[in-house]
């Protein structure tokens, strides 16, 4: 269908077995991904953003196909991947690429860097080495590199430079789904900065649709579309960019946006803080996650939620039996 889009998740669930206390022990399940839905359009940007541990890069790995899905769809382009072997999913790899949080790991530090953006090209197209070098010639220059870089090893380059490395070699096959596992929290504000904006401008060279994971929301509102909330494994609230900043529906996406520090030393900051520990992943609460830590508490928040278009605004939706209470206390406080 015309109209359908590039990445559909639907139901989506990803645990992983703990290791029993004896043999007669039940077998627990850690539940890193539990029933997520999610859409991505061809073109945009779909920021998750949530504390560590919600489960954010399992979630980026289970729809990459790095992970094995449990239960649920990833469906690119109409094709459900979760349901395909190693073998099959080789022609779809070219056009889902991933960009990891550190990439000197992801990098083999005995090949040239020359050498590692080439390989993409030897595995999925028969260009020649003259062909495949010129690539590479051409995906440092699209990066902000020099050419004399391909001689080099990983080690030899900055943290920054070696992200515009692993940027390179995931869109050297013009992938149309990238997914950048954090890739710029291990760099400094200013670096930071100049990858964000080489990802937007590869975006619409290329017209990449990508799944941005991050728990800074400042980061993630200036490169998104739309953002989805993450908390213990399940999206909370998803919307807009600018409709989540400016109307969070959803108490733990407004303690979220409290925490983001403000550079006018005059304002006056709403000093409201998260209490409580994250509940297990191993035994989540019932009904909504976020009850144990949550001010607006009540018995309801025992009963099963989900996601729920707010009136008026069908694109934002929010788990939250009593989100309008919360919304208005915050916008007062904000005020």
């Amino acid at each position: 269908m015309a109209n359908s889009p590039l990445l559909h998740v639907k139901n989506l669930k990803k645990y992983f077995p703990v290791k029993k206390s004896s043999f007669f022990a039940k077998q627990t399940y850690l539940q890193a991904v539990d029933n997520i839905c999610l859409t991505l359009e061809a073109g945009k940007t779909l920021g998750v953003v949530g504390e560590s541990g919600c489960g954010k890069s399992t979630l980026a790995k289970t729809i990459a196909c790095l992970y094995k899905a449990d239960q649920g769809q990833v469906s690119f382009k109409g094709q459900d991947m979760a349901a395909l072997s190693q073998k099959q999913l080789k022609p779809y790899r070219p056009k889902v690429q991933y960009v990891f949080q550190d990439p000197y790991e992801s990098l083999n530090p005995r090949h040239t860097i020359g050498e590692s953006l080439e390989e993409p090209f030897i595995i999925h197209t028969d260009l020649n080495k003259q062909q495949r070098q010129a690539k590479v010639g051409n995906l440092l220059q699209r990066v902000g590199l020099p050419n004399n870089s391909t001689s080099k090893y990983p080690h030899e380059f900055s943290g920054g430079q070696r992200q515009r490395i692993g940027i390179a070699r995931a869109i050297a096959l013009e992938p149309e789904l990238l997914i950048c596992d954090e890739p710029v929290s291990a760099l400094d504000v200013s670096v930071q900065s100049q990858i964000l904006n080489l990802l937007i401008e590869l975006q619409r060279e290329l017209n990449i649709a990508i799944l941005f994971i991050a728990h800074d929301l400042a980061v993630v509102k200036h490169i998104s579309d739309d953002i989805a909330v993450m908390y213990l494994g399940q999206i909370i609230e998803q919307a807009p960019a600018e409709e989540l900043f400016k109307q969070p529906k959803h108490p733990y996406t407004q303690f979220l946006l409290d925490a983001i520090p403000t550079a006018d030393p005059t304002k006056k900051k709403n000093k409201r803080r998260i209490k409580g520990e994250l509940p297990s992943p191993v035994n989540p609460p019932e009904g909504c996650r976020f009850q144990s830590r949550c001010p607006f508490v009540q018995t309801d928040c025992a009963n099963h939620i989900e996601l729920t278009p707010v009136s008026g605004t069908p694109a934002h939706q929010v788990a939250c039996h009593f989100s309008e209470e919360s919304s208005l206390q915050w916008r007062t406080i904000n005020a």
